[in-house]
């Protein structure tokens, strides 16, 4: 809760003060060496070799007589030729300012400074925007404001950004630029933050003294012991004499010598001198003398090396503001420092549209979707977002499962969970590894209950960022704690990278195979590319089950290249006659251009704006082929149906598509199900079905590239109609690619025997290659076959080993 509104806040701030503070970063740093900038462009030159440079009372003597209607207010004589020498003065009736150079070797003057109008210009812009009213105006209570936000930037940041390990100074110091989009924003924002966070401190804090006069007398009192104020011995604009009052500097400093001596003429006939040591690191490093302007008498008298530590503090807020208190590098670094305030305007304000853009698809999915209420549902999704990609997901899910409901996974407990049946999590890792912030509570609660849950079955989607080392973490974690406590796994994490747009498409595909809507279209779109229909063969004539297709397709343009375990997103058309029967039955005139849109559309269930009907979603096959065939293969089952027509895919590919016609399909990576890395590995096939496609290209990928031999344990109804690619699996067996294969037919005379059965009773078998390194991959029915498996296979191996080879990628499932 602390750091969700610590977060709003931070954001709330950027987006309203973040300009401010682009604008006084830029302005602050060309303001960091304003000295040495107008010096190098207006450099004193003497007029002979050896002339000398005129004293102040000299200089004073040749203003007032070229300006004898002057009256200075301060003069600035600096011992060398590298900076400027300048006069400020205000003619007698004007109250406008005049600021020159002097000449300092004869006292001429030279007019105003060249690029003195743009540091002026810069100066306003930096202390209260150039707005009107000046220092007195709404900009100086803008700028305010803005160093107020400063610090809360720096501070909260600090906070929100805290990492897991933080005695890693690579979490703090290293800018990782492999990152992209968000994650790059993200990284500058965070550790650029980290490196400038002293010095934006400092800038925040000593900003506010020329802001609030509260903050600049609470400063001092807290940091100066002020004395007793003697009453003024002058009038406030009784006129002074500098050339006396600077013979009693001189006087009273014994003809010191300094880099510079600057005079300032203050009320009640005070004249103050800043003497600036020799080699003192910045201006305030100086003798500071106060002299009656009236008579050259000695006022007051504060030497630096007596200064105690709190006034040299007060007394040198500038140059603390400018990093000059900690010498030319403290004048860099400051100056860098404030070059990078745009960089967090930027990145700030792209991370901002980056999480409206989130924002918006969750509110287009609330306003679309809806699901069973609570109390009544059988089916929980529960999310944990940061940022509303879990829970856009977590809705679409609760949207495509019958009797379902979407919540916050913060809101799950022991009640909610006892009634509902099944339960799918969606939850984002946030950082490090770490819970989003509205899941912090729930993963307290994981450790430290332990909750019966073997009467639930479950799936989890884990959202997160490859980028970062701990991937998917807390989805994982919540997968983990599941499972140790009795509750069923439906099928494998799905991992999403960021919004995955393959993740999320086979995320929907898993749900279909659990019952859930088929009628919704794709919630992660892709391009599709053209693929011709070339070939397609019954493979089981005369079956009792459901006629299996061989299938096979070819890219249109360029070659396609995919891995074996990848999975190929076909886009379907409508049964014709499914088309038909809605014209028919809605009323709709039937035009070519309104069957053309129905084809391609996800029928209303009454009549409607054609225009306005959602396309159709991919279905999602296993590739048998392997990629250097040039063509996607499929063992594809023709399936019925609840209105009695073909299934959209099935009856499109099986039946609907012509052979040599053109269909849109992709492939997705699906590297769950990709081969080990090292083919010395041995293989253990499982599965069922129409399932034998992903284990084939696994098949004919060791048959091409060579390796550890294979074993198969396959499923179907009856030998006699059933046998698929009998042909081809004989040939893996004679050159060596399988070392045997098991066959389960589940309808053969003489009684039932399933897949998980031949598991079963070769027990002794698969431990014994398991234990010499064997990966086992299965692919098939999510009913029925996944789960028998899994529970043959905990039987031989234990449920320990089981997970633990999940978890290494030496037990892989591509279940449907």
């Amino acid at each position: 809760m602390t750091r969700n509104v610590l977060f709003q806040i931070h954001w709330f701030l950027g987006i309203t003060a973040g300009l401010v503070l682009a604008v006084m970063g830029v302005t602050g740093a060309a303001l960091s060496f304003e000295p040495e900038i107008l010096a190098a462009l207006n450099r004193d030159r003497p007029v002979a070799a050896g002339t000398a440079r005129l004293t102040g009372p000299e200089l004073i003597t040749g203003v007032m007589r070229q300006r004898p209607d002057a009256e200075i207010g301060r003069l600035i004589v600096p011992s060398g030729s590298d900076e400027l020498t300048s006069v400020t003065y205000r003619l007698k009736g004007s109250k406008e300012r005049q600021f020159e150079r002097l000449d300092p070797y004869d006292g001429t003057l030279l007019g105003e400074p060249r690029g003195g109008a743009t540091i002026d210009f810069l100066e306003d812009l930096h202390r209260w925007l150039a707005l009107p009213g000046g220092g007195n105006g709404i900009g100086r209570q803008i700028s305010g404001f803005s160093a107020i936000a400063l610090i809360y930037f720096a501070l909260s940041g600090l906070y929100l950004r805290w990492p897991k390990r933080p005695l890693d100074w690579r979490n703090w110091l290293v800018l990782d630029f492999r990152k992209t989009g968000r994650n790059l924003y993200r990284m500058l924002h965070a550790v650029i933050g980290g490196w400038v966070l002293i010095f934006y401190c400092i800038s925040g804090f000593t900003g506010l003294w020329w802001s609030y006069d509260w903050y600049r007398q609470g400063v001092r009192a807290l940091l100066v012991a002020e004395g007793p104020v003697e009453k003024p011995k002058h009038p406030k604009d009784v006129p002074v004499d500098p050339t006396r009052a600077w013979q009693g500097f001189v006087h009273a400093t014994g003809g010191r010598d300094y880099d510079r001596v600057t005079l300032i003429v203050r009320d009640h006939g005070e004249v103050q001198f800043r003497a600036k040591l020799p080699n003192g690191r910045h201006d305030r490093v100086s003798d500071e003398l106060s002299i009656d302007g009236t008579t050259g008498q000695m006022i007051a008298d504060k030497r630096y090396a007596a200064r105690p530590v709190g006034e040299d503090i007060v007394t040198s807020i500038f140059e603390l503001h400018r990093g000059a208190y900690f010498g030319l590098i403290g004048r860099i670094a400051m100056m860098l420092a404030s070059l990078t305030m745009p960089l967090f305007t930027i990145t700030g304000f792209l991370l901002y549209f980056a999480r409206r853009r989130r924002k918006a698809a969750l509110a287009e999915v609330v306003a679309d979707t809806s699901a069973a209420p609570l109390d009544h549902a059988t089916t929980l999704v529960a999310y944990a977002s940061q940022t509303g990609s879990a829970e856009r997901i977590a809705r679409l899910t609760a949207a495509a499962l019958p009797d379902a409901a979407a919540l916050p996974i913060a809101s799950l407990d022991p009640d909610q969970l006892s009634r509902a049946s099944r339960l799918f999590v969606v939850a984002s890792t946030y950082g490090e590894g770490e819970p989003p912030d509205n899941a912090r509570g729930f993963a307290r609660t994981m450790e430290r209950e332990a909750p019966d849950l073997s009467h639930l079955d479950y799936a989890v989607m884990a959202l997160g960022d490859r980028e970062y080392a701990e991937f998917c973490a807390f989805g994982h974690r919540v997968d983990r704690w599941l499972h140790d406590h009795g509750a069923t796994r439906l099928f494998d994490a799905v991992e999403a990278d960021g919004t995955d747009a393959d993740a999320q498409r086979q995320w929907q595909h898993q749900l279909a195979g659990l019952g859930g809507r088929t009628d919704q279209p794709d919630w992660a779109p892709a391009a599709m590319d053209e693929w011709r229909l070339v070939e397609r063969r019954l493979l089981n004539p005369g079956s009792a089950g459901g006629e299996a297709w061989h299938v096979a397709l070819e890219p249109v343009t360029a070659g396609a290249d995919w891995t074996p375990g990848d999975i190929v997103e076909i886009r379907p058309q409508q049964d014709v006659r499914r088309v038909a029967a809605y014209l028919g039955a809605s009323g709709l005139p039937d035009t070519p251009e309104n069957r053309a849109m129905l084809m391609t559309s996800i029928l209303p269930t009454g009549a409607g704006d054609v225009a306005t009907l959602k396309p159709i979603g991919h279905r999602e096959y296993s590739i048998a082929s392997i990629a250097a065939s040039g063509r996607i293969e499929l063992i594809v089952r023709r399936c019925t149906a609840a209105d009695g027509f073909d299934g959209l895919g099935s009856g499109w590919l099986c039946h609907g598509a012509p052979v040599g016609g053109i269909m849109q399909a992709r492939v997705r990576a699906n590297p769950a199900f990709h081969p080990p890395a090292d083919p010395s590995v041995p293989l253990i096939l499982i599965g069922n079905g129409t399932g034998l496609a992903g284990l084939l290209a696994h098949l004919r990928h060791r048959a091409v590239r060579g390796g550890a031999p294979a074993y198969l344990y396959w499923g179907e109804r009856h030998q006699a109609h059933d046998d698929f690619l009998a042909d081809e699996r004989r040939a893996l067996m004679a050159n060596g690619t399988m070392a045997s294969q098991q066959v389960a037919w589940s309808r053969q005379p003489g009684g039932h025997r399933y897949v998980q059965d031949a598991v079963a009773a070769d027990g002794e078998h698969i431990r014994s290659a398991v234990e010499a390194g064997a990966a086992i991959y299965v692919c098939g029915s999510v009913q029925g076959m996944a789960p028998g498996v899994h529970a043959a296979l905990s039987a031989i191996l234990g449920e320990s080993l089981l997970e633990d080879m999940l978890g290494n990628g030496r037990y892989r499932r591509d279940i449907y």
